[in-house]
């Protein structure tokens, strides 16, 4: 039960520390944002991938930074229950008319958690449940920008003066190439995409206020609304030749929103005084994508874990089946289990790698880590991480929970801490993220049925020819997988090749990539051993082929679009480019939606190197 009063001083003091915490920390974030504007204009990538990098970092810093000062005046770890409860009351009528409240509510539970033993992590001490609302939350300031504004052509007509308009209000420094055509390219897209339709009264185009920043790109995002239609937009904007700006493409529709805004690429960078109001238009362009994935794809990961958690346990509630271990071949470093009702993965470090990988526990979260903070180019899986992850024990199936207690003992345990007769199983930490169906397994159904169904050989071999795609991509952000076998590949519901497992990747140019020497004398070449040195980072593209390609038909596909990555001079090549500070753009969309003709308006250094891929 709740205080009736609020009558320790104490109380309201750490409330104020807490939101003060926050606001330094959105500060700081925003900051980071409004600033990507400057780097963009002056090409300055390498800064714009820093500020990336730090601002990931940002959360936890002020997390901690918060902790020590409620430490220090408070002495918040002695304080009574009923003084918490108290704090938590103070700090919602805190977050009367504050613009971020569903964060704030989230940095308050990272602080408190981690001062606070987790048998209080329930509503009364921590917001298990969303305590003030954000819908139609907006800045109330006169004169503040909006989420989105509002453009309305009237006829098709119109239409370029309106896209114009709009262009030229983001008040970009430096020159279009030819605003113009393009601007004449992209609204000959849009006629495309409207015809056949009749514009009604309401017919009109909302852009959200502020570019997203991502690597090289800037990103115009609204919708055209006609009628009862609603049709999604994204404009790319480049520097091309001569360090102009570019209209480079023109995004429409759901499937390629999802491609943008994808959980295997980048976060954007993004200025929002109300970011609730800018994941609630996202929402509304791209209604199958969770608001956990979307506050994600904005860099705000905390909040992200927050709802993702909040639905899981809204799922738990509504669903009967098992948790099991995940379909595949098993790791020799995580352990991965599902529940089969629900499209995520959960994967935690087994207590005893096995003895084959040279790999320890801090290794590998050095790793995840290390894909969290790089580009992920379209071609890794975006992970969140949880500690004192809690699950009823009736959802275990005998068979995980006898594999956990043997493979990972150290970081299980099973109590009744409620003391209400229902176990849990508490797992100390773990990674999350979207299930996907192991190509490894894909390829063996298409296989099978390969010789009389047409569609399925098809399958096949796009899926091949994006395997490939997928490591050229990771090759263009400096990273080798590592180990490349299937298995450590999925395949999304759109047909997209995604890697997933990365207690081996490195940097591109951290790997020695060499040719196997060629055999001194009969006896070397008749071995069955090796017969060379080979140093810890050593890779010799040449061998490849035992282990991928033992089946003629994925051999023959694989040679045909890929034979190059058996070769070591490609990635000596592009070794090399990485070194000299080239950097290559993966684009997240087709090259169906370039507005110019190949790559015209492009410098040769933005050229994605895998041609075939559906970026």
């Amino acid at each position: 039960m709740f205080p009736q009063r609020l009558d320790a001083p104490e109380a309201y003091a750490i409330a104020q520390a807490l939101m003060h915490g926050f606001n330094l920390y959105y500060r700081m974030f925003n900051a980071v944002a409004a600033n990507a504007k400057q780097r963009f204009e002056s090409m300055d990538w390498q800064s714009q991938q820093q500020a990336q990098r730090e601002r990931i970092e940002l959360y936890g810093l002020q997390v901690r930074a918060c902790i020590e000062r409620l430490e220090g005046e408070f002495a918040t770890s002695q304080q009574s229950m009923a003084v918490w409860q108290q704090v938590k009351l103070h700090y919602i009528g805190l977050m009367v008319d504050h613009l971020q409240p569903d964060l704030a509510e989230t940095f308050f539970n990272s602080v408190t958690t981690k001062i606070l033993h987790r048998t209080h992590f329930q509503n009364d001490f921590i917001f298990v449940r969303a305590a003030v609302s954000t819908e139609y939350l907006e800045n109330p300031v006169p004169g503040a920008v909006p989420t989105y504004q509002v453009y309305y052509p009237v006829n098709l007509e119109q239409l370029e003066g309106a896209l114009q308009t709009a262009l030229e209000q983001l008040q970009l420094l430096g020159p279009f190439e030819d605003l113009p055509r393009d601007v004449h390219l992209l609204a000959e897209r849009v006629r495309e995409k409207l015809a056949g339709l009749t514009l009604r009264a309401n017919f009109q185009i909302q852009l959200l206020s502020n570019l997203f920043y991502r690597n090289k790109g800037a990103y115009l995002v609204g919708k055209i609304i006609t009628g009862y239609t609603e049709l999604p937009l994204a404009i790319p904007i480049l520097h091309g030749n001569q360090d102009q700006l570019i209209l480079h493409a023109a995004l429409f529709g759901e499937d390629d929103l999802h491609a943008l805004f994808s959980f295997a690429r980048a976060y954007f960078m993004v200025h929002m005084e109300v970011p609730s109001a800018y994941v609630s238009f996202l929402r509304s362009l791209m209604p199958r994508k969770p608001r956990a994935e979307i506050y994600n794809a904005l860099g705000l990961a905390k909040q992200g874990k927050t709802l993702f958690y909040r639905d899981f346990l809204h799922h738990l509630r509504h669903s009967s089946d098992q948790l099991r271990i995940a379909p595949g071949i098993k790791g020799l470093v995580m352990l991965v289990f599902d529940l089969p009702s629900f499209p995520y993965v959960f994967k935690l470090i087994k207590d005893r790698i096995a003895s084959s990988k040279d790999v320890t526990r801090a290794q590998v979260k050095a790793k995840y880590q290390l894909v969290k903070q790089h580009d992920r180019g379209g071609r890794m899986a975006d992970t969140m991480e949880y500690s004192l992850v809690s699950f009823p024990r009736s959802r275990f199936s005998e068979e995980l929970l006898a594999e956990l207690q043997a493979q990972a003992p150290d970081q299980i345990e099973i109590s009744d801490r409620d003391g209400d007769g229902q176990e849990e199983v508490i797992i100390s930490h773990l990674y999350i993220e979207r299930r996907l169906v192991p190509l490894n397994l894909f390829l063996m159904e298409c296989l099978a049925e390969s010789d009389t169904k047409p569609a399925r050989r098809a399958a096949m071999e796009r899926a091949i020819l994006e395997y490939g795609n997928a490591i050229k991509d990771l090759v263009a952000t400096n990273i080798f997988p590592g180990d490349m076998l299937w298995k450590n590949f999925g395949v999304t519901r759109g047909g997209k090749v995604v890697f997933y497992d990365y207690d081996e990747i490195e940097y591109l140019t951290d790997c020695n990539f060499r040719n196997v020497p060629e055999p001194r004398n009969e006896e070397e070449e008749m071995s069955g051993d090796i017969w060379y040195s080979v140093g810890p980072k050593d890779v010799f593209p040449e061998t490849f082929g035992p282990f991928l390609l033992g089946h003629p038909a994925v051999r023959d596909i694989f040679i045909r679009h890929h034979a190059d990555l058996l070769e070591s001079d490609f990635w000596l090549a592009h070794q090399s480019r990485i070194r000299d500070g080239h950097f290559v753009d993966v684009f997240p969309y087709e090259r169906s939606r370039f507005l110019h003709e190949g790559d015209a308006g492009l410098d040769t250094n933005t050229v994605n190197i895998s041609a075939n891929s559906l970026n």
